[in-house]
């Protein structure tokens, strides 16, 4: 049974076959990882587990130049299949990748996971107060098209962006 876990450094050797799995380059959305981190040794990775959780921490939110996001690890048992993260706030960055990201690792697709966690994190933004969320997605990814459409994403508009080519949908909370 899967669960969504706050990123943990105990799972340092299931992360990286996660990401592993995905191949090089800068992964998922919703691990929240910079082309900076470094995840290969373990005090890098304890470092960026801390990075993450310092933006989940509310007592910092009204810090300059920081913005909130909740991130979430989607896990079975001790194996790492992907990752959401919320971004509490709109602004410029959100405007462009959206407030919720996620990725779920290629042999873990197809069973309902990234559907599963998006309805978690949307029960976590209504308890943030917020009323509707922008989720963009590369306009060729149909999973999760569909997947954000199971949740009622009305579509904005398809963009050409600096990340290429995406979808833009709100999804009102209800």
């Amino acid at each position: 049974m899967p669960e969504l876990i706050a990123p943990t450094a105990r799972l340092h050797t299931a992360w990286l076959e996660a990401r592993d799995e995905w191949g090089p380059g800068v992964h998922e959305d919703g691990f929240g990882l910079h082309p900076s981190d470094e995840v290969d040794s373990p005090e890098g990775f304890a470092a960026w587990v801390a990075r993450l959780a310092d933006e989940s921490d509310p007592a910092k939110a009204g810090e300059t130049g920081r913005m909130r996001c909740t991130y979430r690890w989607i896990v079975e048992g001790d194996r790492v299949l992907g990752g959401i993260a919320l971004r509490h706030e709109l602004n410029d960055f959100v405007l462009l990748v959206g407030h919720i990201g996620y990725g779920i690792r290629p042999s873990s697709r197809r069973r309902g996971l990234a559907t599963w966690a998006l309805g978690r994190m949307l029960d976590e933004a209504r308890a943030l107060g917020l009323d509707r969320v922008l989720i963009a997605c590369e306009v060729g990814n149909i999973a999760s098209v569909k997947t954000i459409e199971r949740h009622g994403g009305v579509l904005e508009d398809v963009r050409d962006t600096e990340l290429g080519t995406v979808r833009r949908y709100w999804i009102k909370i209800q």
